[in-house]
C-alpha cells in the first residue's frame, strides 16, 4: 500500500480558494466539518492561537494601549497596569473678585474705624445754648467760624516763629458766619469786623470781638444771634498753631499775591506773584492789616480771609487729598487737634462746610461783609444789613447792593 502525501496548503497570496474545499485539487481543510455544517473555529499551526472570524474585528495581541500624558503625572488605575488613569480634577481657579471684595471690605472698615477715633478726638465746647429769646430757626444752616489768636500751647520758638506775640489769654481775629442754604440758593460766608460795635449781653455796647474775651464761645454766639437775627446751629473756633498746622498737613496753599506784603508791625513779608504759602506765611496773610496794601485796615484783612479759607477748602476737598490716605489721614487728624466745636457737631458736619466753603475759588460761594456806615468797620448799616440777614433766613439771593467787599 503506498502512501500519498497530501496536497500542501497555498501560502498567503497564491489564490487561496475563499471556501473551505472549493478549489480543484483540494480537500476539505482539517477542521472544517462537512458540507452544509457550520465551520469549526479553526487554529494557526505555529501559535495555535484561533484565527478571526469573517464578521469579528481583528483582535489585536499586541502591546497594551500606550498611557496618556506624561509619565510623571500617570496613576495606576485600581483595575491594574493596563488600565486607564482616572480623569483629574478640574484645577481651582482662583478666586480674584472674593479676595478683591474682602480687601475692599477690610479697607472700609479701617477707613470708618479711624473717622470714628478722629471724631471722638474732636476738641468741644458747650458753644450753643438756648435761652429766653432767641432767633427762631429758619431756612437753611449757619456756622460761626471763629480764629483765635490764644497762643496757648505754643513754646517760645513756635511763637517767634508765628510772629504771635507775647499777648495773654484770648481773642478773636476772626469772626465769620457761613450759610448752607436749603435751596439752590449760593452758600454766603460773611465776615464781621472785630472792631463793629454791638450790644453784648450783660455789656452794654462793646467791640465784637470783647464778647469772646468776656464770655467765650458762648457768648460770642449769642451775641452774633442778637446782632444778625441768625440762629446759629454750629460752631468751629481754630487757633494759630491750628491754623498753621492744617495748612502744612495739605502741603500749602498756592494764592496769587498782586503786590508785595509787608506788615510794619509784626515784620512779616510775603512777595509778590503766585505762589504756594505755608502755614507760617498764611498765618501772615490772613492776619496783615498794618500794610501799605491793606489800606482799609480790618476792612481788607477779612477779604483776605475769605480769599484764604477757599483756597484751602477747595485744597482739601481736591482729588489729591481725598484719594490719598496719605495726604488725607494726616489734614483730618490735624484738624481734630486744631479745631474746638460745639459739643453737638461732628466731623460730618465739618465735610458739609469745608465743600460749601470750597465754592469760593470759583465763584460759586458768595462772600461779602456785612455792611458799614464809615468806612472804619465800627458801624453797622442797620438798613443794608437788615435786607442781608433776611435774605440768609429766607433762602433767597442778596441784593447785589447790598454785598460789599
Amino acid at each position: 500500500m503506498s502512501y500519498q502525501q497530501p496536497p500542501r496548503r497555498p501560502r498567503s497570496g497564491q489564490g487561496r480558494p475563499s471556501g473551505p474545499g472549493q478549489g480543484p485539487g483540494y480537500g476539505p481543510e482539517p477542521g472544517y466539518g462537512r458540507p452544509g455544517q457550520s465551520r469549526k473555529p479553526a487554529y494557526h499551526r505555529t501559535s495555535m492561537l484561533p484565527l478571526p472570524q469573517q464578521d469579528e474585528a481583528p483582535r489585536d495581541y499586541g502591546a497594551p494601549p500606550r498611557r496618556q500624558g506624561p509619565p510623571d503625572d500617570y496613576r495606576r488605575s485600581p483595575a491594574g497596569e493596563g488600565g486607564y488613569p482616572p480623569p483629574r480634577r478640574p484645577r481651582r481657579r482662583p478666586r480674584w473678585g472674593r479676595r478683591i471684595l474682602i480687601g475692599f471690605l477690610v479697607l472700609l472698615l479701617l477707613i470708618t474705624g479711624s473717622l470714628v477715633w478722629m471724631d471722638f478726638s474732636l476738641n468741644r465746647v458747650a458753644a450753643i445754648e438756648d435761652y429766653p429769646g432767641r432767633p427762631a430757626e429758619a431756612s437753611g444752616t449757619n456756622w460761626l467760624i471763629v480764629g483765635s489768636d490764644s497762643r496757648e500751647g505754643l513754646t517760645d520758638e513756635e511763637k517767634a516763629k508765628l510772629t504771635t506775640g507775647d499777648t495773654a489769654g484770648k481773642r478773636t481775629d476772626t469772626i465769620m458766619v457761613a450759610h448752607i442754604p436749603d435751596n439752590d440758593t449760593p452758600p454766603t460766608l460773611l465776615s464781621l469786623p472785630r472792631d463793629l460795635n454791638v450790644e453784648v449781653p450783660g455789656n452794654g455796647v462793646n467791640k465784637i470781638n470783647a464778647a469772646f474775651s468776656l464770655g467765650g464761645a458762648p457768648l460770642l454766639v449769642k451775641t452774633v444771634e442778637g446782632a444778625t437775627g441768625l440762629r446759629i446751629e454750629h460752631y468751629a473756633e481754630i487757633s494759630f498753631g491750628g491754623f498753621a498746622g492744617i495748612v502744612d498737613a495739605v502741603g500749602g496753599v498756592e494764592m496769587d499775591i498782586p503786590e508785595e506784603m509787608r506788615d510794619t508791625k509784626t515784620g512779616a513779608v510775603i512777595p509778590a506773584g503766585r505762589q504756594t504759602l505755608d502755614g507760617v506765611q498764611a498765618l501772615a496773610f490772613v492776619r496783615m492789616r498794618y500794610s501799605a496794601s491793606t489800606p482799609r485796615s480790618d476792612l481788607d484783612r477779612v477779604v483776605n480771609q475769605r480769599k484764604f479759607i477757599g483756597a484751602l477748602a477747595g485744597e482739601i476737598a481736591s482729588a489729591g487729598v481725598l484719594l490719598n490716605p496719605f495726604t488725607l489721614f494726616p489734614v483730618v487728624g490735624e484738624m481734630t487737634d486744631a479745631l474746638t466745636v460745639d459739643d453737638s457737631d461732628h466731623l460730618w458736619h465739618l465735610s458739609s462746610l469745608g465743600f460749601a466753603m470750597s465754592g469760593i475759588s470759583d465763584g460759586s460761594t458768595v462772600t461779602t461783609t456785612v455792611p458799614v456806615t464809615d468806612g472804619r468797620a465800627n458801624t453797622m448799616d442797620e438798613a443794608k444789613s437788615g435786607q442781608l440777614f433776611d435774605a440768609l433766613r429766607n433762602d433767597t439771593v442778596i441784593p447785589p447792593d447790598v454785598i460789599t467787599n
